[in-house]
């Protein structure tokens, strides 16, 4: 008993070390509040340093030599190439998002404002390695509720009330449909246990698949497209970016997706060679190919075309996050769906949609965090930074976060020499070396919307380096945040210039 106690507890380490410190700060930082009710000066530079503190700590038990172990009907964790992967994309953008909430949040709210952090990222790793639908409901509760409270601390103006409002009552909904959707699936498998799960799919060949699984697989991705804002249930985001704080902004336009697509790829897993050869023979994967499909056409049309109507840069951003969602879900429609195994395209040597996936799910989280940081470094309490008119001239006023914004647009819109370069181009062979119709018209689409996107990018460089600034004074920056915009800058060209280290780990992912 104490050998499988300790031998869970190593599998989990990283996340009992993040949950450790986030206690730490909801049980500390109350005491260091003074009778007049205010925090001493300064006191949130000290919790910045602890948290980057745990982040590090952390990541230096997930580089431990530990054995990948094989899941199993009892374990209630697996511990695979993907749990190696979430856990580095998720300490590597919490670095980020710890540097842009530095000074987003005030004395009094720094401890509990890095605690949910330090939870979010926690529960998102807890995805990863959930393999029991209990455990997988758990986490993704874990990333949720901090998120409210995240969200709350950040700002606590009307606007900021009402995004809290809007994303805590959609978010409520979207859990009870993941739970009412794994109740369906608990009752046609007779398991919570994932492993047991697809275990009972593959040796049972349903003639047909039975209703209740039908509105399982219904409900469980309507619930989780809320969370990696795929239409049509990405409504929300634009007003709930708009009116938080930039930090909060940041968090919700990429840990989300993390957490939705992982828990995704667990709960549907691959499709197999005997789904492609044998008729009566199907599982969850190959059944939600169809729909992840169209899903994908929809968010990514909707996502750009919206955006180029904004003028305000965090509703943009949101409509760019909704359209990355698609692109995502090419790889994961891709990921899902059962290849042409006769068709000379898919040759050994494709690309698999689920490395596709998570190669730009990482460069997505590089690039999109460094925007979201920049904005937060240089906004100031008398002029913050909200329209595009606001960037006007920021090449005159401030040419190093001109420069470093342009190469983060440039990632965004997926031109050389950036990772997004990369990570188109991964999604729109992964699809087109299918070797299907349908991943076929999923390239073109994505072809289509990249061109889409490439405008209203390439708008807000041009707005920064050929218009007047209407401000000459040189703009005043946040020195953390401006630390995590220039990381996410030079990860983004680093990962352009050497892929390869990440790509043959993910390829271990998709095998």
């Amino acid at each position: 008993m104490f050998g499988h106690l300790t031998s869970a507890v190593s599998q989990v380490l990283p996340e009992i070390i993040l949950l450790a410190a986030a206690c730490v700060n909801l049980a500390v930082g109350p005491f260091l509040i003074g009778e007049s009710g205010q925090a001493a000066s300064g006191i949130r530079h000290r919790w910045g340093v602890w948290s980057l503190l745990a982040l590090l700590i952390a990541g230096w038990c997930s580089l431990m030599p530990t054995p990948v172990i094989e899941a199993t009907q009892l374990a209630p964790f697996q511990v695979d190439a993907l749990v190696w992967f979430v856990r580095l994309i998720t300490l590597a953008t919490g670095t980020v998002l710890v540097l842009t909430n530095w000074n987003q949040t005030t004395d009094n709210d720094a401890a509990e404002s890095h605690a949910c952090l330090l939870f979010i990222l926690a529960g998102a790793n807890l995805i990863a390695l959930a393999n029991d639908l209990v455990m997988l409901f758990l986490a993704l509760e874990l990333v949720s509720i901090p998120t409210y409270l995240f969200l709350y601390v950040a700002r606590r103006d009307r606007s900021g009330q009402e995004a809290t409002l809007k994303y805590f009552l959609l978010s409520v909904f979207s859990s009870a449909l993941v739970l009412y959707g794994f109740s369906f699936l608990y009752g046609v498998a007779g398991t919570t246990n994932l492993t047991a799960l697809h275990h009972v799919f593959k040796n049972y060949e349903f003639c047909a698949m039975p209703a209740m699984l039908l509105v399982s697989i219904v409900t469980i991705v309507s619930g989780l497209a809320f969370r990696i804002t795929a239409v049509p249930f990405h409504f929300y985001a634009p007003d709930v970016f708009q009116g938080t704080a930039t930090s909060a902004a940041a968090l919700l336009s990429f840990i989300p997706k993390v957490a939705g697509f992982i828990a995704l790829i667990r709960i549907l897993g691959q499709p197999s060679v005997e789904a492609a050869t044998h008729l009566g023979y199907w599982n969850l994967a190959a059944k939600s190919g169809d729909t992840l499909f169209l899903l994908a056409i929809a968010t990514m049309f909707v996502g750009n075309l919206l955006a180029l109507l904004q003028k305000n840069v965090r509703r943009l951003l949101a409509y760019s996050s909704i359209a990355h969602a698609g692109y995502m879900l090419v790889g994961l429609s891709v990921a899902v769906s059962v290849p042409q195994i006769n068709d000379d395209a898919t040759s050994a040597g494709s690309i698999g949609g689920l490395p596709a996936l998570l190669f730009y799910l990482a460069v997505y989280g590089v690039t999109t965090l460094g925007v979201f940081a920049l904005i937060a470094s240089l906004s100031r309490p008398e002029r913050p930074l909200e329209t595009s008119d606001d960037l006007a001239g920021l090449s005159k006023t401030h040419p190093a976060g001109a420069f470093l914004a342009a190469v983060l647009l440039f990632g965004l819109t997926g031109l050389p020499p950036t990772a997004g370069f990369l990570g188109k181009l991964t999604l729109f062979l992964s699809a087109w070396n299918h070797g299907t119709d349908l991943g076929r018209r999923l390239a073109i689409c994505l072809a289509i919307n990249a061109a889409i996107a490439a405008w209203y990018y390439l708008r807000l460089i041009g707005v920064m380096y050929l218009q007047p600034s209407r401000d000459d004074t040189r703009r005043t920056t946040g020195l953390p945040a401006f630390v995590g915009v220039s990381l996410c800058a030079v990860a983004s060209i680093a990962l352009f210039f050497a892929p390869d280290w990440l790509w043959q780990a993910l390829q271990r992912v998709g095998g």
